[in-house]
């Protein structure tokens, strides 16, 4: 349970989202071993081939979706990261879990946002 109050809101816009959205992608494609969903939970396992970059997405998510609270754990030969969704957006937590297991690079969307469910049209 999380009990953060910062707004429901991604600050990336537009080239930027899309841009992140293929960022994460090439992290996936190069790293992801597993994902499991558990409730507002969504914990994404990694290789150890790619720690640096995951922590960059921590560091870079931590700042553009503040609603979200990320936890690194390194202790079982790989890197977990869970991030987990507010209580009042348990319903709808897929919507923002959707880009963290993204696979492949976006259409470009000539500076649109692709994912205006997740806020980032501001």
């Amino acid at each position: 349970m999380t009990t953060n109050n910062a707004p429901i809101a991604c600050t990336l816009g537009g080239a930027d989202y899309t841009e992140r959205l293929a960022w994460i992608a090439s992290l996936n494609h190069d790293g992801l071993l597993s994902h499991q969903r558990h409730d507002a939970a969504l914990e994404l396992r990694y290789a150890t081939t790619v720690r640096s970059r995951v922590h960059a997405l921590v560091r870079k998510e931590s700042e553009c979706c503040a609603f979200l609270a990320f936890a690194l754990d390194e202790s079982h030969g790989d890197v977990r990261l869970t991030i987990t969704a507010p209580d009042r957006v348990r319903d709808t937590a897929d919507l923002f879990f959707e880009p963290f297991l993204t696979l492949e690079a976006p259409a470009s969307t000539s500076g649109r946002c692709s994912h205006p469910a997740n806020g980032c049209c501001t």
